[in-house]
């Protein structure tokens, strides 16, 4: 079992560590111009397309296990309908993304309180990126997709790609042409339709040999779709729910003022990265999780989900150990302003203590994907978000300034992992999904 999850863990690792790698080039790039609003900037417009795009992350994370669970049912046929029918949601999803593209800004700068600059840079920076999105929601079905098929290695090559081909470009628009956030969004723009490209090559190179004449009724079917959506509508809640927990935090380090909001988006991209790489032991299991419940192999399942759940804690045991002995020199590479690093070191301890805490739900996470038991992963969001992190924030804040806001993400990610726990020997392991 150990060896079958590091198959898919380990590529898994590398391409998701890549994702926070990208935001943290970015993030020291635009943290060492001039102006720290810039950062500002950087930090508003990655939460809205946090917003947007990953408002669409049922695209990869739906079709994972569904695709899984029709592997391990050895129903190869299906997982490529499966596989046209999320590309053709993609598609008319995006083609809705821009229609609506002026609307979004607009009440999303109104939303967040921001600075005249940090929102004259934000809207900058998302007229550009915004054009992205047909190769990005793409991009997510397809990643899904391999992942269901037990490929890893397909998903770790496309996206290391994107994000090497993105910071090469981000570097060159900013200090070869003088761009600021700009350059930024112009190189994602770029990246994520080379990218595209790249994971349709894969596609063809190994799947595309056979050939099922799938029909349009096929993926239109009426019972599929309505799976397709209730599965997909519980994990949009709870993404949704997610991301408004980092925007709800983004919003309120900008009322802090520029300098609370860059220290904070430096420690974000930080925790980002710790939680990155604790993903790619969730992504392991939501592949062996839905493959073993196509199966209907008890055994292996809950083999999956322990292994899956000691190699995650452990590796954000790593995490919280590296932070605490290298705090302050990791914060340094990300800007050279002083007021800024002054911030962040007040609040670090709750960034050391993140990667441990935290992966505990991000593998639950994997795993209620993988058994498509979304249900309980949408209920446990909802709880944790409306009962956990809100109230903790308004509660803490008249006393605890900024440390409110660490203090509500954390106790938002314990909740996760309780919740989720307590699920599990009824939603995964019982007859209920």
């Amino acid at each position: 079992m150990n060896r079958q999850i590091l198959r898919l863990a380990i590529p898994n690792i590398i391409s998701n560590l890549s994702v926070p790698l990208l935001g943290a080039i970015d993030t020291a790039v635009v943290g060492h111009l001039e102006h720290v609003y810039y950062l500002g900037a950087i930090a508003v417009g990655s939460i809205i397309f946090d917003f947007i795009f990953w408002g669409f992350g049922f695209l990869r994370m739906g079709t994972t296990g569904m695709v899984a669970q029709a592997y391990g049912a050895q129903q190869e046929r299906k997982t490529r309908i499966i596989l046209f029918r999320v590309l053709l949601v993609a598609a008319a999803s995006s083609a809705f993304i821009l229609l609506i593209q002026y609307p979004l800004i607009e009440i999303s700068l109104y939303l967040v309180n921001a600075s005249p600059e940090v929102e004259e840079y934000t809207r900058l920076y998302y007229h550009i990126r915004i054009f992205a999105a047909p190769a990005t929601l793409a991009l997510f079905g397809l990643n899904g997709w391999f992942l269901g098929m037990q490929n890893s290695t397909y998903p770790m090559m496309v996206t290391i790609f994107l994000n090497i081909v993105n910071i090469v470009l981000n570097l060159i628009f900013v200090f070869r042409f003088n761009m600021t956030v700009d350059g930024v969004a112009a190189g994602s723009l770029v990246a994520s339709f080379l990218a595209l490209g790249l994971a349709i090559i894969l596609y063809k190179k190994k799947y595309g040999g056979v050939k099922l004449n799938i029909q349009w009724n096929e993926l239109i079917e009426t019972e599929e779709l309505k799976k397709f959506f209730s599965v997909n509508r519980d994990i949009v809640i709870r993404t949704l729910c997610l991301i408004f927990s980092y925007a709800f935090f983004t919003a309120k380090s900008a009322e802090m003022g520029d300098v609370v909001l860059a220290a904070n988006t430096i420690l974000l991209q930080m925790w980002y990265i710790s939680s990155y790489g604790t993903d790619g032991f969730a992504y392991a299991a939501e592949s062996l999780v839905g493959r073993f419940k196509g199966a209907e192999d008890n055994n292996r399942l809950k083999s999956a989900v322990k292994a899956n759940m000691l190699w995650g804690i452990g590796l954000g045991l790593l995490g919280t150990i590296t932070y605490a002995l290298f705090d302050t020199e990791i914060i340094a590479l990300f800007t050279d302003k002083e007021n800024v690093i002054a911030v962040a070191a007040t609040v670090v301890i709750w960034l050391i203590v993140a990667p441990v805490v935290n992966s505990i739900c991000f593998i639950w996470d994997g795993v209620y994907i993988g058994a498509t038991a979304t249900g309980a992963m949408r209920n446990s969001m909802l709880i944790a978000t409306a009962l956990v992190f809100v109230p903790v924030y308004f509660i803490s804040e008249p006393f605890a300034g900024i440390h409110a806001l660490w203090m509500a993400m954390t106790a938002f990610m314990v909740a996760r992992g309780v919740i989720l726990s307590a699920y599990a020997p009824t939603r995964i392991f019982g007859s209920a999904s």
